[in-house]
């Protein structure tokens, strides 16, 4: 295992739990899709995963070594994290920025060198905004600003990477990019882990998914598994139909319009 969770607990105050009894498990070119509504305490978990903030109580396990014992920039080196709602104010080009990607591979007084440069260019090019090298990171769309902070994070070389609703606020066509892109580098080996409120995302790309509700996981497994109406239902309080559709060549989930009474 790369990321290994047991019994995860998190309380910002020591009494009210965020989330509890949390365990996962994620290995080399696996994807692993956290699903649930609203205030369930994704982020926060994930904010955990990266090591930004310590469990209440369990234990999380980054390649053998407790994640708790690592510097910042060991974490950094094996795990990539991109945020949800990320904003850039300074107007830097694209290639600069994703070249910070590199930065925990580098000493405190040390510039990047040439083969920092190779690997931001490479991660500009597997993601395909080679295009926006020398554009103003402040000025490009939301799902180009998507892409290169999927690009920075590559340039990371990490063993995980972690993303925080990485299709939120972008348009149709530009959350099948992102979540193809995904998929592809999860393929090349990265392990990856992602929350999204779109149950029907974990039928576009092969994955593991866990559902979130009420502070837990209800239900983790396959796609074809967990993602049912009934447990849909119970994270989400909707009816949902799930079905496949050749067209297409894959299941898809339909909410009904109304909310169920209790």
């Amino acid at each position: 295992m790369i990321l290994d969770v047991t019994d995860g607990a998190f309380s910002y105050d020591g009494e009210r739990m965020i989330f509890e009894n949390i365990s996962l498990a994620i290995r080399k070119q696996e994807c692993l899709c956290i699903l649930g509504p609203n205030g369930t305490g994704k982020s926060t978990l994930i904010k955990c995963l990266v090591g930004l903030m310590p469990l209440l109580s369990g234990s999380i396990l980054l390649n053998g070594d407790e994640i708790g014992e690592l510097s910042r920039a060991n974490i950094a080196k094996q795990i990539a994290y991109v945020p949800q709602g990320h904003q850039v104010v300074f107007p830097f080009p694209v290639q600069e920025y994703v070249l910070m990607g590199r930065s925990p591979h580098l000493s405190v007084f040390s510039s990047p060198g040439e083969e920092d440069h190779r690997i931001a260019d490479e991660a500009l090019d597997t993601v395909g905004i080679t295009h926006l090298a020398k554009r103003p990171v402040s000025e490009i769309s939301g799902g180009e600003l998507q892409l290169v902070l999927i690009a920075r994070a590559l340039a990371q070389q990490p063993a995980v990477m972690i993303l925080d609703e990485p299709t939120s606020h972008l348009d149709f066509g530009n959350q099948v990019r992102v979540l193809r892109l995904i998929e592809k580098l999860a393929a090349d080996g990265i392990a990856v882990i992602m929350s999204s409120h779109f149950p029907d995302h974990s039928f576009i790309i092969p994955q593991q998914v866990a559902v979130m509700k009420d502070r837990r996981f209800i239900a983790v497994g396959d796609a074809d598994d967990v993602v049912t109406p009934a447990i849909l239902q119970q994270a989400y309080g909707i009816d949902v139909t799930v079905t496949h559709v050749e067209e297409v060549g894959r299941r898809i989930c339909v909410p009904s319009a109304c909310t169920r009474e209790e």
